[in-house]
Formats: C-alpha cells, sequence, structure tokens
C-alpha cells in the first residue's frame, strides 16, 4: 500500500513538475514586489491543493455521474499524461498545459496569477485524472490519504516557487529543462503503464 502512495505523490510531482514552472512564475513577477510575489506563491499554492483535494474528494460521484468506467478514464488519463510527457521530453509546456491563448493571458500580467498560472498550468487535466483515477481504489481513509500526498507535493511546490528567484539565479536555462526532460521521461513511463492497465480492463483478450 505505501509503494501505491510513493507512486502517486511522484507522478504527481512529475505532472506539476515545479522545475517547468519556475522561469514562468519569475517572468510572470519581474516586476513584483517581494511581498506581492510571497502573496501569489501562497495564493498558486492554495488554489493547486484545493483543485487537487476536491478532484480526489468528488472524482467517484463526477465518474458516476458522467457514466465514464474507471477502466475508459485510465486509458484517457494515460493518454493525457502521455502527451504532457512528450512536450516535458521537448523542455515545453505543451498544450495540454497551456494553450496560446492562456499563455497570452499570462504575459499579459493582467490576470491575478491563479489563472491560469495555477490552473491549468499545474493544477491541469493531468493532475486532476491522475487524482481521480488515484482516488477510486478505496475508501475514506484511502482518499485521506491521498490528500496527505497532495499536501506533501504543494510544500515541495511552495518551497520551489519561494526559491524561484534564487533557484533561477544558480540554476541556468538547460539545468532547469534537464531536470524537466527526466520528469518527462519519468512520466512517460507512467503514463504507457496507466494505459496499458485500463486496457488490459477493457479489452481482456490482450492480457
Amino acid at each position: 500500500m505505501l509503494q501505491e502512495y510513493v507512486r502517486f505523490t511522484v507522478t504527481l510531482l512529475a505532472v506539476l513538475d515545479p522545475f517547468l514552472a519556475i522561469p514562468i512564475f519569475l517572468a510572470f513577477t519581474a516586476d513584483a514586489q517581494a511581498a506581492e510575489r510571497t502573496r501569489l506563491v501562497h495564493a498558486v499554492v492554495l488554489t493547486v491543493f484545493l483543485v487537487l483535494a476536491g478532484a480526489a474528494i468528488v472524482g467517484e460521484p463526477l465518474l458516476k455521474l458522467v457514466g465514464a468506467s474507471l477502466p475508459a478514464f485510465t486509458v484517457g488519463g494515460g493518454l493525457v499524461l502521455l502527451l504532457m510527457a512528450l512536450a516535458m521530453l521537448n523542455a515545453e509546456a505543451g498544450k495540454v498545459r497551456q494553450n496560446p491563448e492562456e499563455a497570452a493571458e499570462l504575459r499579459s500580467r493582467d490576470l491575478s496569477g491563479v489563472v491560469p498560472l495555477a490552473v491549468p498550468l499545474l493544477a491541469g487535466p493531468g493532475a486532476i485524472s491522475t487524482t481521480i483515477i488515484a482516488a477510486q481504489k478505496g475508501g475514506a481513509a484511502h482518499v485521506g490519504a491521498l490528500i496527505a500526498c497532495i499536501f506533501a507535493v504543494c510544500a515541495l511546490l511552495w518551497l520551489v516557487l519561494r526559491l524561484a528567484q534564487r533557484i533561477g539565479e544558480r540554476i541556468s536555462t538547460t539545468g532547469l529543462n534537464i531536470a524537466t526532460r527526466l520528469f518527462g521521461l519519468i512520466l512517460a513511463a507512467i503514463a504507457i503503464e496507466m494505459i496499458a492497465e485500463g486496457m488490459r480492463t477493457l479489452l481482456p483478450g490482450l492480457a
């Protein structure tokens, strides 16, 4: 059981990829004061936590409401993660995380930063689908453990964003891209395993 939570934590960390967010966050807050930057970090991380914790709690009722089976959702979620992983291997955010219009809004700095920085850049389709899929495998205690994992990942995200300026000064763009590519490789392997798991359930003849 512990291995399952470790896998979920690693997957979620790879999906959120705080290192990919560093250059975007720095560009967005280039003219901001330290206090403004701190408030934005708090707002972004809190939003990410609430969105993912909400997905863990309401994920099962939502699937039942739309009539989607867990195996089908697993395959779909795996495909989303695979698309994200392929973009990360190119050190790019990718259109699954952020379309051109959302990127333009972020560059304009007219928004609070919670949208689209927190949603959908960080807590986007990949993170939400990963959380919903993981939440289907147990009861209230299981969901509580997943929320604890989400809290741990968000704590690390908070730390990275709080230190974003220092990290950006000490690590080159190439170094950040290498970290993103490593996360992309991990995410690609997890995505393929998710797709295979869902396909085996949907099409038992493939097993």
